[in-house]
């Protein structure tokens, strides 16, 4: 197993970094790098200057207009993008429903929907947690009936990610109760403008609306907007999933953080302070173990070679890295990080107030992630997941 990247790669590398460091806006770096708010615009305008280069699709197949990186150069791109503070790709489009339109989408939806996602006009939302479907995800009930040509969809997906943005959703629903569970569920794609859909947008601890209750009443949805075969959307679902868990790691992004914890613990005085230091220390080798392990995937689809089934794994650990490093932020400021008010942080004044302006969203990090190890399967679950697949 070879870890090191070859000199080809590392020009790829230096290409990548002075292509983003031309293109990246410095308002939008400077908001990420400061875990400041970013608008829709921020994020989608980030989006539409990968789309213009072609890299938004950055891990698509040149078949389907990506740019046909290898696993490699798809690993060296999301690092230089996160070091230069660009905006997380959402991935609800170019990440998660594209694989599925790709590989199970009729050749009329990978018309109609791929060119929207690759240029990042098109927002796409998850519709797949319910009330009382979360982990669980096999329970959902959500039911489509089919109609002649069309379906009729009613109700309720939950914690959908910046559905109040969104144009279009994916969406597991249910077309049959005989059987297993599973085997009675469906994929469909939505225009989120259907009369019949609302988005009623939730408040979390932190004081944002990230997440949202989506409500189907009586809404019509063409039956050409099924993925595949019906009562066969388990089976895309678990596609999805893979590529899902295994974003939520974000080994690059934990490196970017990384570095920005000890930004703040000097900047506090507290990075002199050797058990605080320590804990640095541990949380930097844990981030060292993660890209490890995606080097080591990397290494072996490199070489041609099975690697292991470890999307899970890696969402154990990401999602843990990043609650902690969010933790140690908080001590590292002290009682600088615990006042929120995101009215005057978006004004740019609640720096002046707190004391620096970098302990402002402290406590907002702090709280939104504890929902990382709970999201997109369940620490708990995924440990079984990895057991009866990697450890069995």
């Amino acid at each position: 197993m070879d870890l090191a990247f070859t000199p080809e790669e590392q020009t790829f590398r230096e290409e990548i970094r002075a292509w983003v460091a031309a293109s990246l806006p410095k308002d939008i770096s400077h908001k990420v790098h400061n875990a400041l708010n970013l608008t829709r615009d921020d994020q989608q305008g980030w989006a539409k200057i990968l789309g213009k280069k072609g890299w938004l699709g950055y891990g698509w197949p040149a078949q389907f207009g990506g740019p046909g990186w290898t696993a490699v150069q798809k690993h060296l791109f999301e690092e230089e993008c996160a070091m230069a503070g660009a905006p997380r790709i959402i991935p609800f489009g170019p990440v998660m429903v594209a694989p599925v339109i790709m590989t199970f989408g009729s050749p009329e939806q990978q018309k109609r929907h791929l060119p929207g996602i690759a240029s990042g006009e098109v927002w796409w939302s998850q519709g797949y947690s319910e009330p009382n479907a979360g982990s669980d995800l096999a329970s959902l009930r959500c039911k489509a009936e089919r109609q002649g040509d069309k379906f009729i969809v009613n109700g309720q997906k939950t914690w959908t990610t910046l559905a109040q943005f969104g144009d279009w959703m994916f969406c597991l629903v249910r077309t049959s109760s005989e059987g297993k569970p599973q085997t009675g569920i469906s994929f469909l794609l939505m225009d989120m403008k259907t009369p019949g859909i609302t988005v009623r947008p939730i408040r979390t601890v932190d004081g944002g609306v990230e997440v949202n209750d989506v409500f189907f009443d009586n809404v019509e949805v063409p039956a050409e907007n099924l993925i595949g075969e019906e009562n066969k959307g388990w089976t895309y679902a678990k596609h999805l999933l893979s590529h899902e868990r295994t974003n939520i790691a974000d080994v690059n992004r934990a490196k970017r953080e990384l570095e920005r914890l000890k930004r703040i613990a000097k900047t506090e005085g507290v990075y002199e302070d050797h058990r605080f230091r320590d804990e640095i220390a541990k949380l930097e080798v844990e981030v060292v173990a993660l890209e490890m392990m995606v080097l080591r995937v990397l290494s072996a689809e490199k070489s041609g070679k099975n690697s292991l089934d470890v999307a899970g794994l890696l969402k154990i650990r990401g999602s843990e890295i990043q609650q902690r490093y969010s933790e140690l932020m908080m001590m590292a400021a002290g009682p600088y990080a615990l006042p929120l008010i995101r009215e005057a942080m978006d004004a740019g004044w609640q720096g002046e107030a707190v004391g620096a302006l970098y302990c402002a969203p402290l406590a907002g990090t702090y709280f939104n992630m504890r929902k990382t190890t709970i999201y997109g399967g369940s620490n708990e679950v995924q440990r079984n997941i990895v057991a009866q697949t990697v450890l069995s």
